[in-house]
């Protein structure tokens, strides 16, 4: 089966609307883009969670809608009378071939290297190196496979960090792949603990899929006691509200490790850490930092 995308310019303050009236006639899929996007005029828009942005779309967006091949564009752009637009936007159409999407889909994602011998591995690819420390991933709702700084940056510090036998504590979990990792690195017990359901079990069939003993559960079934190693990949919001939290589960003369924190947020988050850990940056890459350190014997 063939589609169509309509593609129509419009201003700000009608893009989102129009998006949702699109879908509710019969689009089949609706994004807004920025016209702006990989030019000096592109407007960043989103910024962490809980922080409202103060636009909700580009001050020059495009909206692209995905058609049936036999849908009438026309009649799906009488949607702009249902938003009170002025006038019908202006678009163009472009046909969209049939294609194998979950080949397609597939393609995009290679193994990805890490660190001196860490491998993320699709479940359709064959591992590149067997000596490697394999994690078999594919992408998904929770977040987590290698690709992001973040991510990269706390695995690397695990590989080089965790020794035969300690407890770790992975704080906002995702896909599981910190927790999953630490395990292959000889870390005994860890646990993961996410505020999403769905990463919590996402995190358990990925466990389970790489042969990994991790226990996992929500905020309300976190472990008792304290850790050798914590590491959270989370923002640097969350991390300031939390760090007399998550410094409580670190053990005296343990370690704690954190990323999602810009390099300009640095700082910041460690001042939060400053009373219990000694802290710091310990690695940058493309503008992110690992916050490293060590608890303090008499904290």
């Amino acid at each position: 089966m063939s589609y169509r995308e309509l593609i129509a310019e419009l201003g700000r303050e009608h893009a989102e609307a129009l998006s949702d009236a699109l879908l509710d006639i019969g689009a089949l899929s609706v994004s807004v883009e920025d016209v702006d996007a990989d030019t000096p005029a592109e407007q960043p828009l989103f910024g962490e969670p809980g922080l409202v942005p103060e636009k909700s779309a580009w001050n020059r967006s495009r909206v692209v809608a995905l058609l049936a091949q036999d849908a009438d564009p026309a009649v799906l752009l009488d949607a702009a009378n249902e938003i009170g637009l002025a006038e019908t936007p202006s678009y163009t159409l472009r046909d969209v071939e049939e294609q194998d999407w979950v080949r397609l889909t597939q393609a995009q994602f290679d193994p990805i290297s890490i660190g001196e011998r860490i491998s993320v591995v699709p479940s359709w690819h064959a591992a590149l190196d067997p000596d490697a420390l394999v994690l078999e991933l594919d992408p998904g709702l929770a977040f987590g496979t290698g690709s992001h700084p973040t991510t990269r940056l706390c695995m690397e510090w695990l590989e080089q960090s965790v020794e035969l036998g300690q407890s770790l504590l992975d704080y906002g979990c995702g896909s599981g792949i910190l927790a999953i990792l630490a395990k292959k690195c000889g870390a005994n017990p860890v646990f993961g603990i996410d505020i999403d359901p769905q990463a919590v079990e996402s995190a358990r069939q990925n466990s389970e899929r790489n042969r990994a003993d991790v226990t996992y559960g929500l905020p309300d079934a976190s472990p008792a006691g304290k850790f050798d190693i914590v590491v959270a990949n989370i923002l640097s919001n969350p991390l300031k509200l939390m760090a007399s939290m998550l410094t409580s589960k670190v053990k005296p003369g343990g370690r704690i490790a954190l990323s999602g924190v810009l390099a300009r947020q640095a700082d910041e988050v460690a001042a939060a850490y400053a009373k219990w850990i000694d802290i710091g940056v310990w690695r940058e890459h493309e503008g992110w930092v690992c916050l490293a350190g060590t608890r303090r014997e008499s904290h």
